[in-house]
């Protein structure tokens, strides 16, 4: 009996879910299934390079002029960057709200080309990892899983702070501000789009008193990125059909290795080996860049720098080495500490391999990763665009000497690892695959 399934993962046109993905479809093609990604046009062939096959889509018309790859987020960098200096509550009106906007006008424009791909495929599963719900998904009648791959704050509780916001925990004061302008701001646009979604044939989307959602609850199999020791405690359990992953870390064949001239003790430094990202957004940020790499390049550590798309205008000391674009899962376990934008799939990627973290996050969950590493100790927060040589050199020799902090670390770098999340969830997807039925923690 041929019991190959056709799984179809449709993850967001960016590459922590996409990659996460990745990690999880390679399981499943390993045990036997096809698998198929549906990826935005300006991703053509990269998932095809790895064995997998691609169905091609655009969330909006083609350019008149054809786009320089990293052109979207040099642009996008120059003309944002100001709103990232703002108080998150005045972010929601300048960024958050206009990018929710961004998502939901893709998810029209797309919505003909998805039912013409699932009607194709007829699949036996599809997932998604999206922040914005795509009627078609829902529609297609097939079960259909639903990754969340964002800060858990994305699922909503009356004790977690709200969504955007990187609000403690321990101070509620600002939360119901905080709501009312989210209310304020995204009101309108949720009606719109919430109209669209039933007018596709799909359930009307909640909005209640602790905000709007964009995105269907799936009732087959929904499934959290986040390891527990970080997570929040909550009012109301979630429901049976979620699953928490922990983390996601995909197997890579990529290698790197520590230049010598990195190497321990190399040009007398006995510094710690410290890996810098502040992801394709962040480091789009010259200014901001050129900022850290001086700080840290009068100190005693040794560094690797994720240069992004600017790389040619980012210069580095002699204690750093550094490229564009480099293979973070293979850098992540040969260093002692991130420096990091609070993305989450590199918050992710760092629990997974024990590793602590300084936080300088910019918007969307990377406040509230940030802000919950920090609260549970994992971390420390800083502001990107405020913190000095003191505090950014001050927070790394702390959380490098913290011997309890990194036997917390080890403890749950190693569950993590001996569970791993891409496993779990392959055979999570693949149940829902072979049975058709909701999967029940």
């Amino acid at each position: 009996m041929n019991d190959r399934r056709t799984i179809v993962f449709f993850p967001e046109g960016a590459f922590g879910p996409t990659n996460n993905c990745v990690g999880i479809g390679d399981v499943l093609r390993a045990r036997g299934h096809r698998v198929v990604f549906i990826v935005e046009e300006s991703f053509a062939g990269r998932l095809e390079a790895q064995g997998f096959e691609e169905r091609l889509m655009r969330l909006g018309p083609p350019p008149e002029v054809p786009e320089i790859p990293g052109q979207f987020w040099i642009d996008f960098i120059r003309d944002t960057a100001p709103v990232f200096r703002k108080p998150t509550i005045e972010q929601l009106g300048e960024f958050i709200a206009p990018t929710w906007l961004a998502l939901c006008d893709g998810a029209r424009y797309v919505e003909p080309r998805l039912q013409e791909i699932f009607g194709e495929l007829r699949p036996d599963a599809i997932v998604e990892d999206n922040v914005v719900g795509f009627a078609a998904v829902v529609t297609a009648g097939r079960p259909w899983a639903r990754i969340v791959s964002c800060n858990p704050a994305e699922v909503k509780d009356l004790a977690i702070p709200p969504f955007s916001s990187g609000y403690p925990t321990s101070d509620r004061s600002g939360w119901p501000a905080f709501l009312d302008e989210v209310a304020r701001t995204h009101g309108e646009m949720w009606s719109a789009f919430d109209a669209f979604v039933r007018e596709s044939g799909a359930p009307g989307l909640a909005n209640g008193p602790l905000g709007p959602e964009f995105i269907h609850e799936s009732p087959f199999l929904n499934m959290l990125l986040y390891p527990e020791e970080a997570d929040y405690a909550r009012t109301t359990p979630l429901g049976p059909t979620w699953h928490r992953l922990g983390s996601c870390v995909r197997a890579t064949d990529e290698t790197w290795q520590v230049p010598a001239s990195l190497a321990a003790g190399a040009g007398g430094r006995d510094g710690a080996l410290i890996y810098l990202s502040l992801g394709s957004l962040g480091s789009a940020d010259v200014g901001l860049m050129q900022r850290l790499v001086d700080i840290l390049g009068r100190t005693r550590h040794r560094v690797v720098v994720s240069k992004g798309p600017l790389a040619d205008q980012l210069e580095l000391s002699d204690n750093m080495t550094g490229e564009a674009f480099l293979p973070q899962p293979a850098i992540i376990p040969q260093v002692d500490l991130v420096i990091t934008h609070g993305g989450n799939n590199t918050v992710t990627e760092s629990f997974h391999h024990g590793k602590p973290m300084v936080v300088l996050p910019l918007f969307w969950d990377q406040v509230d990763n940030a802000q919950r590493l920090d609260e549970t100790g994992f971390g420390v927060r800083l502001a990107a665009y405020e913190a000095d040589a003191a505090q950014l050199t001050g927070a790394i020799d702390r959380l490098l000497g913290d011997r309890a902090l990194a036997a917390r670390l080890g403890a749950l770098s190693a569950r993590l690892q001996a569970d791993p999340g891409t496993v779990r969830a392959a055979s999570l997807i693949e149940r829902l695959a072979r049975t058709g039925e909701p999967i029940s923690a």
